[in-house]
């Protein structure tokens, strides 16, 4: 079954890509972290000029978070997101010789830096497997039951598990595939409609009988 599906998101998602623009580890880093709460889009609109200005950590690190406010202001969470990002690029520093760090134990260090944000830097920039376990994740893995529900409250099997499984059982260029919030809401969207057709079709018969 695994390898079912496998084959058939390939077959519907063979350039599946991020859509975030960057050229390098360090700037899908920066727009993945500016991507919280914010379109991957509308993002774009703005890394080019930050990424002009501050093309690598080690010149983000001497930013000034006034202006760094200024640059980001459209993506929500300004303050935050940019205080983050100058602490993470001086970590990166002083601490990974200006180079973002290859692995997930290291990534998550970062300020600003969640499990999500490092599996998206994995896979897409190092090319190591890594699986991106966010909301919309979780609610697929619901209806696949690789979380489930008890006494009325959803459980939902940790992040890690579902991250390794997914790992396990795909390549990098597999997780890519499911990661993007766009490719997952149209499977969602998919599988609504079939749901919806079914629904459909059996009222017709029940009205028939």
């Amino acid at each position: 079954m695994k390898r079912k599906i496998l084959d058939l998101l390939k077959e519907h998602y063979p350039d599946a890509a991020s859509e975030l623009n960057f050229k390098n580890a360090y700037e899908l880093l920066v727009a993945t972290v500016l991507a919280a709460q914010c379109t991957d889009a509308r993002v774009n609109t703005v890394t080019p000029k930050l990424f002009s200005l501050y093309p690598n950590p080690a010149a983000l690190a001497k930013a000034d978070k006034s202006e760094l406010e200024q640059i980001i202001h459209s993506l929500g969470f300004y303050s935050t997101k940019s205080a983050n990002l100058i602490a993470a690029a001086k970590r990166m520093v002083e601490e990974y010789g200006g180079e973002v760090p290859r692995s997930m134990d290291e990534l998550v260090t970062l300020p600003g830096v969640g499990r999500k944000t490092a599996s998206v830097v994995l896979s897409n920039a190092f090319d190591i497997p890594a699986f991106a376990v966010d909301t919309h994740v979780f609610r697929v893995s619901k209806r696949k039951r690789r979380a489930h529900q008890r006494e009325g409250t959803m459980r939902l099997n940790p992040p890690k598990r579902l991250e390794r499984r997914a790992s396990l059982a795909s390549p990098a260029r597999t997780a890519r595939m499911l990661r993007t919030k766009a490719q997952v809401r149209r499977m969602l969207f998919k599988r609504t409609m079939s749901q919806n057709r079914c629904i459909e079709k059996n009222s017709l018969n029940a009205h028939r009988v």
